[in-house]
């Protein structure tokens, strides 16, 4: 009987390791660099980088929700309808006089899109015409790598993870019956790719994507606490930032999790 009960313990032993070891290495996906690239640069703005707030993505004020100076708008061909916002790339200045000696790299952050300019041509002046690959950088970012009077140099440039401090950061907007969030300092990918938010009284409801980095859901929401669930574009990913929002949320507030992708 005692060799039984020693048996069955070691294999409950074991296979609860096992499916400890398995759960945790499911769950942790972890974004890498990717390869390096050819593309152009140039840049927008003046050394204060004011004329970078705002943007395509919806993050407003870029100083005040962390990405600072270091930005960039992305040609149509990088920007993918805004999946892209957030994403963050290492770009170095290459076969150009202006590029500083020993090719420093800049590593910036997507805010923004680079119209295209059908005027110009793409080899003058419609430098984000598609299907060129382009960055249009703030000139605080531009001057870590170039010297500004060059206008336009050719670059290197792959994707790198973002590494940001503390969780997700949620900035409401909206009314009773339609919730708009904008969604901020994400890790990892930088990326989304798909959203869910969870009533503390509904199940999960699909969000749709409405430009940049928001998402929209069409319910009455008010009066319950928020939690949502993220997938990232880029490693699929999938997270769930529970208990975001008090049940007294309000638009035009920002709330902060402690989740992040990795």
């Amino acid at each position: 009987m005692a060799s039984f009960l020693l048996s069955w313990s070691l294999t409950f032993l074991l296979v609860l390791v096992l499916a400890t070891c398995l759960s945790t290495s499911v769950a942790v996906q972890i974004y890498r660099p990717g390869p390096w690239s050819l593309a152009h640069a140039t840049f927008y703005g003046d050394e204060s980088a004011s004329a970078t707030m705002g943007g395509a993505c919806g993050y407003g004020n870029l100083f005040n929700n962390g990405y600072g100076v270091d930005t960039a708008a992305l040609s149509s061909t990088l920007f993918k309808n805004g999946y892209a916002c957030g994403t963050c790339y290492q770009i170095k200045c290459v076969n150009s006089p202006w590029c500083y000696r020993g090719s420093p790299y800049a590593t910036i952050t997507a805010t923004n899109i680079c119209p295209p300019n059908w005027s110009q041509d793409s080899n003058n002046g419609g430098w984000c015409n598609p299907p060129r690959t382009h960055f249009d950088m703030a000139k605080p970012a531009f001057m870590k790598i170039a010297q500004w009077k060059a206008g336009i140099v050719p670059v290197m440039y792959r994707r790198v993870p973002c590494v940001k401090k503390d969780g997700l950061r949620f900035t409401f907007q909206g009314n009773g019956y339609w919730l708009l969030v904008y969604v901020m300092n994400v890790a990892g990918g930088g990326d989304v790719a798909n959203m869910w938010v969870k009533g503390s009284r509904t199940g999960w409801i699909s969000m749709s994507h409405n430009w940049g980095a928001s998402y929209q859901a069409f319910a009455t929401l008010g009066g319950q606490s928020l939690s949502f669930k993220l997938t990232s574009y880029t490693s699929r990913e999938t997270i769930i930032a529970w208990n975001v929002a008090p049940a007294n949320w309000n638009v035009g507030l920002t709330y902060k999790s402690w989740t992040n992708f990795h």
